[in-house]
């Protein structure tokens, strides 16, 4: 129980560090996948999937949140889930990557909007209303604050979810995403890094 209660403190902080980040920002964050490059405790170099070298410097209070794969079990009703998608040649939304939240992080960034993982990719953080068998995987209805999205889940598509890190596990190497914002003079800052467990590529 004390580690349960550890984990959703951990996770709440993480969130109200995140949303602090976001209310600082006057623009929408500079979203960064790859890997680091260098890192000393204040400024992060990462290596982008574009093939570019950016520099970030953290915030003081910076932290550290683990992604780590999850069942697909944990993608049941109810559940707050944040979804990239892309829409197929029949019309229907193709979900690219699920993240399951952990329930301290509930309506984190609710709603449906665009994502820069793939072209044309949508973002959908909703509750989970209801999961219906296809043919192809499941699909899945979600609802938020002002509408609803039905996206279907193919088999083989990344499930993960947070869990609480350490600053020691973003090291050189690690690969991960993160969403910096940008002062007034271009330079990029960061509350939190998202780093994949083990190697893992963050696929949000």
């Amino acid at each position: 129980m004390t580690r349960i209660r550890l984990l959703a403190g951990g996770v709440a902080a993480l969130v109200a560090l995140a949303m602090a980040g976001a209310a600082l920002s006057q623009s929408p964050p500079t979203r960064l996948r790859g890997s680091i490059a260098a890192i000393d405790g204040k400024t992060a170099t990462i290596a982008t999937r574009e093939g570019t070298s950016v520099d970030v410097k953290l915030a003081d209070n910076w932290a550290a949140v683990l992604v780590v794969p999850t069942a697909l079990s944990e993608v049941k009703e109810g559940a707050f889930v944040g979804i990239a998608s892309v829409k197929g040649p029949d019309g229907v939304l193709n979900a690219l990557e699920v993240l399951v939240f952990p329930e301290a992080a509930r309506g984190s960034n609710e709603g449906h909007y665009p994502w820069d993982l793939q072209p044309e990719s949508m973002m959908t953080n909703a509750t989970v209303a209801t999961v219906a068998a296809a043919g192809d995987g499941q699909t899945l209805t979600l609802k938020y604050k002002d509408g609803s999205q039905d996206i279907r889940v193919k088999p083989g598509i990344p499930i993960v979810t947070f869990a609480p890190g350490d600053r020691a596990d973003a090291k050189v190497g690690a690969k991960v995403f993160l969403g910096a914002a940008k002062g007034a003079d271009g330079s990029l800052t960061a509350g939190r890094i998202l780093v994949g467990k083990d190697g893992l590529t963050p696929p949000m």
